[in-house]
């Protein structure tokens, strides 16, 4: 993807939020969700032209497949390649339209039609559109029938299709179980930071005070000893990194940390397990994720 001008948008207004936070909250229990509000702006725009790019991908390819089935009746009525291309090129194909119209021109144009048909599916940046017209060409210059070669295609990617849909269809229950199971994982992390790992903290606090072993492991309360937050200090370059460090060693930064690893690779493996492909998991792991940063900052 190439960087818009209209993402400067994002940048600017997150960098308002980002610095406002900075300036004026940084004791506000909103600081953490405000930055993490202000990154979320920031790139907002490129993540939804990325999932925008991935749904066109999906749609073209289903329309490729209604392109590749008119192609091969045209052929099959008897008329010549170039002229069923121009033919069928006026015919709306969604968001492979644009793509068909130009090969139809090119064709019109007397460009040959197998390097029309390969800057066709170059332009597409499809990687199922590639293979097939690949297939097609290699066919036809080794003696095959055009037609027979269109017709085995169009059986091939209608079997893929239906197939992409039943996994689809068999997953999407598993899919929600795991946003549940995820959900009801971060509650559970918040009930033992919020409520559990206190009340033993204090509990070992007491019995340390009566010569006991406490939640620290010491027995006089000079050992190491249980840390449940860290306050990030802005005084300086060298003390903010410092308490940051000591942040994420704390009791509040470990399970924020966990939680995050466990939504990016849940997000990874829901994406996989529906859509067979890891990029599309970035997805579910960015919407888990940005989740994990709202809910336990804001519930803390």
């Amino acid at each position: 993807m190439k960087f818009k001008d209209k993402y400067l948008i994002g940048i600017v207004i997150g960098a308002i939020i980002l610095v406002s936070d900075l300036l004026f909250l940084t004791k506000s229990r909103y600081f953490f969700p405000l930055i993490i509000l202000a990154v979320s702006i920031a790139w907002g725009q490129v993540w939804i032209d990325f999932f925008i790019e991935n749904q066109r991908q999906r749609e073209i390819e289903t329309r490729f497949l209604d392109f590749v089935r008119n192609l091969a009746g045209a052929i099959k009525s008897g008329m010549p390649v170039s002229r069923s291309i121009t033919h069928i090129s006026n015919i709306d194909y969604g968001s492979l339209s644009p793509y068909v119209r130009k090969l139809g021109h090119q064709v019109e144009w007397s460009i040959p039609v197998h390097k029309a048909l390969v800057l066709f599916s170059t332009a597409t940046r499809n990687e199922v559109i590639k293979r097939t017209i690949a297939t097609v060409i290699e066919a036809e210059q080794s003696g095959g029938n055009m037609e027979d070669v269109l017709e085995s295609i169009t059986n091939s990617l209608i079997e893929i299709k239906k197939i992409k849909e039943q996994r689809r269809a068999s997953i999407q229950s598993q899919v929600m179980q795991s946003y549940i199971i995820f959900f009801i994982f971060i509650g559970v992390m918040l009930v033992i930071q919020n409520m559990l790992v206190p009340y033993l903290v204090g509990a070992g606090d007491k019995q340390s005070a009566f010569g006991s072993i406490g939640i620290g492991g010491s027995s006089s309360g000079s050992g190491p000893s249980l840390v449940l937050d860290v306050t990030i200090r802005f005084t300086s370059m060298r003390e903010f990194f410092s308490s940051l460090a000591e942040w994420f060693s704390s009791i509040k930064g470990i399970f924020l940390m966990l939680s995050v690893i466990q939504g990016f690779f849940a997000g990874i493996i829901i994406g996989k397990l529906s859509e067979g492909d890891v990029t599309a998991g970035l997805k579910h792991s960015l919407i888990l994720v940005t989740s994990v940063f709202f809910i336990m900052s804001l519930f803390t």
